[in-house]
């Protein structure tokens, strides 16, 4: 009896991984899965050092209407580790090589979360033959140490500084340095006029361990993304508070519709 349980968790757990494949990217093994035939390609790209089991409680359902695409970048999820230091540049370039590895031949709804959106927004200004959507969820940016310097410069400095001290510690995935760089990043006019979406957070907190998630900080963080969704003549501003970083894990159903929602807004 042991045994036949044993045998059919092995089972179980193969068959839930057995979608992932791998593809070599610069001779590098790189984690993948497509699922769905729609007319559209949604691209997903994960935040931070997560791989693609990040947009797990949204994939089966966006694969019921369109073609999803979701990996790990090099080095995260279970792609092939490689300590570098890396640049939004290098990562944009990647992924085009894996849409190419693929065979892609259309362009992609690119979806991005967190430090993707680095990630998305470079892409969609350097190869804009591949990009008919771009749709940003909770995006990092170049602007959020901004927010907290204007509400306490002094505090601040020392709060950046010691994020700073304990993601090094942490051992914070390839784009550390890129991360905290804080380059200005491709906007409207850069990334061309296709339909754009930006799901941010809102959500208050009682006990906010940073000035980044006070009250004042929170109406900030929504006002920046939606200017800078409002300025794209196809853009939508999403604001959530009934989620903070992970509105996919948290509101995966609001999610989705949005999503269905940019798809029906591209015109080819």
């Amino acid at each position: 009896m042991k045994f036949g349980l044993l045998f059919l968790i092995s089972i179980i757990a193969f068959s839930a991984s057995a979608e992932i494949s791998f593809v070599k990217v610069k001779g590098f093994d790189v984690e993948y899965e497509i699922k769905g035939n729609g007319k559209h390609v949604v691209f997903l790209e994960a935040g931070g050092s997560a791989g693609l089991s990040d947009w797990d409680p949204i994939f089966d359902n966006l694969a019921q209407d369109a073609k999803v695409i979701r990996y790990s970048r090099i080095g995260n999820g279970g792609s092939e580790l490689v300590v570098k230091n890396y640049s939004s540049e290098e990562y944009a370039e990647e992924a085009r090589l894996v849409l190419e590895a693929l065979h892609i031949k259309k362009p992609v709804v690119y979806v991005a979360h967190s430090y993707g959106a680095y990630i998305a927004r470079r892409f969609a200004a350097t190869y804009p033959e591949w990009v008919s959507g771009l749709m940003l969820v909770e995006p990092a940016s170049e602007h959020d140490v901004d927010i907290m310097r204007r509400i306490d410069l002094t505090k601040a400095e020392k709060e950046i500084a010691q994020v700073k001290l304990d993601d090094m510690k942490n051992g914070m995935s390839n784009q550390y340095l890129d991360f905290w760089a804080k380059r200005p990043l491709p906007g409207y006019p850069e990334i061309q006029d296709i339909p754009v979406t930006v799901i941010a957070s809102i959500k208050k907190y009682e006990n906010p361990p940073l000035l980044f998630f006070t009250d004042e900080a929170r109406e900030m963080w929504g006002e920046l993304h939606s200017e800078w969704a409002n300025a794209f003549p196809q853009g939508k501003a999403v604001l959530t508070n009934k989620s903070y970083h992970f509105p996919q894990k948290d509101e995966p159903d609001m999610v989705v519709q949005e999503v269905i929602d940019l798809l029906g807004r591209i015109k080819h």
